[in-house]
C-alpha cells in the first residue's frame, strides 16, 4: 500500500471513531480522533492507564491553535517555529476537545507535527488526533514497530502499513508548560 491510500485509509477510520496504529514524528502511536471521548476512552483501557495520565493532541499547523484554546500565548508560536525536534506544549484552557483528554485543571498538550504522513492525514481530516506511545502503560517506549507489544497492535482497529521498517533516531517529544502570563516550564526534556 502506498502513503497516499493509507492517509485516505486512516481519515476514514478516523471519521468511523476507530483507533489507529501509526508512525508519529516521533514514535510509534495509538491515536484516534481527539473529540470523540468513546474512541479516547478505548485507548485508556487498550493502555491500561489511568484516566488522569493526559495523552498529547496532534495538529498539522500552528494556525489551528486558537480553535482548541480559549487565548493562545504569543509566545507559543516562537517556541514552535524555532524547535529544532519534535515539541508539545501544555496549554491552558483547552476547548472543542473531548473532556476525557482535557486535564483536571483545563489544560491540553499539544504538538504540531511536520511529519509528512500526521500533517497529511490531520489536514485532511481537519480536526486533532489522539497520539500516546504504542505501549502498555509502564511498559518501556516502542521506538520501532517491532517492539510494539502484539496485544496492543490487536487492540486497535488499523495498522498503518508504511514506515514499519523504519529506524528513527528520536526520542519522545520535549513538553513544556506554557502559562497564560507567557512563562513556561520544561516537564520533559
Amino acid at each position: 500500500m502506498n502513503q497516499q491510500e493509507e492517509i485516505t485509509i486512516s481519515v476514514e477510520c478516523l471519521k468511523k471513531g476507530k483507533l489507529l496504529l501509526y508512525p508519529t514524528d516521533t514514535v510509534w502511536g495509538i491515536g484516534c480522533d481527539a473529540t470523540n471521548s468513546k474512541s479516547i476512552q478505548r485507548i485508556y483501557k487498550l493502555k491500561g492507564r489511568s484516566e488522569n495520565k493526559g495523552m498529547i493532541v496532534l495538529l498539522d499547523s500552528a494556525d489551528k491553535l486558537d480553535r482548541y484554546l480559549t487565548k493562545v500565548p504569543l509566545i507559543a508560536y516562537d517556541l514552535i517555529l524555532n524547535s529544532k525536534s519534535p515539541l508539545t506544549i501544555v496549554y491552558p484552557g483547552a476547548k472543542k476537545l473531548a473532556k476525557n483528554i482535557i486535564a483536571d485543571d483545563g489544560t491540553i498538550a499539544i504538538r504540531i507535527v511536520k511529519d509528512e504522513f500526521c500533517s497529511k492525514v490531520i489536514s485532511l481530516f481537519d480536526k486533532p488526533i489522539v497520539s500516546t506511545s504504542a505501549n502498555y502503560s509502564n511498559q518501556p517506549t516502542a521506538t520501532i514497530f517491532d517492539q510494539i507489544d502484539p496485544g496492543i497492535v490487536k487492540g486497535v482497529d488499523h495498522v498503518v502499513s508504511i514506515f514499519q521498517d523504519r529506524v528513527r533516531s528520536v526520542k519522545s517529544s520535549t513538553i513544556i508548560k506554557l502559562e497564560d502570563d507567557g512563562t513556561f516550564l520544561t516537564l520533559r526534556n
